[in-house]
């Protein structure tokens, strides 16, 4: 038998229902840069490495993120933030993004949100550096590591 909601669930149940479309607007609007970029490197140099990144990473993420969970509950060994952060910064945090909200999983723990939203940034970051600047910030910041090679 299924326990009935008291008031204060039901206004939390309302009050989550009515954040999905500004969650919506800000994963679209996250996407845009990451998603920009990548059909430009397709169309533009016919090089589909970043669409499938994205794409791969981010399938790969969903299924680490509900194994995690799943494993959180019964008490299992878990996925490591570590490889969590790895699969993000490979491409695959639109995934963990949808993952976070979806599951309801990882949302809590600051830190771990401090690292993943400074994925993000270092992701929107990268592509308003190539499509807006040429790419210049991070060839020079790469020039240094060139002259190792």
């Amino acid at each position: 038998m299924k326990a009935r909601a008291t008031p204060a669930g039901r206004k939390r149940e309302q009050d989550r229902r009515g954040e999905w479309p500004l969650k919506v607007a800000t994963f679209l609007a996250l996407c845009v840069l990451p998603l920009g970029g990548a059909l430009r490197l397709l169309l533009d140099l016919a090089q589909p490495w970043a669409l499938l990144a994205y794409g791969g990473a981010s399938l790969l993420i969903l299924a680490l993120y509900w194994h995690d969970k799943r494993s959180a509950r019964q008490g299992q060994w878990r996925t490591p933030e570590n490889t969590l952060h790895a699969v993000e910064l490979l491409g695959g945090w639109p995934g963990a993004l949808l993952a976070q909200q979806v599951l309801r999983h990882k949302t809590r723990k600051v830190s771990y949100q401090l690292v993943f939203w400074g994925i993000v940034a270092l992701h929107q970051a990268f592509w308003v550096d190539w499509l807006l600047l040429g790419g210049r910030f991070v060839r020079q910041m790469l020039a240094p590591l060139a002259g190792l090679l």
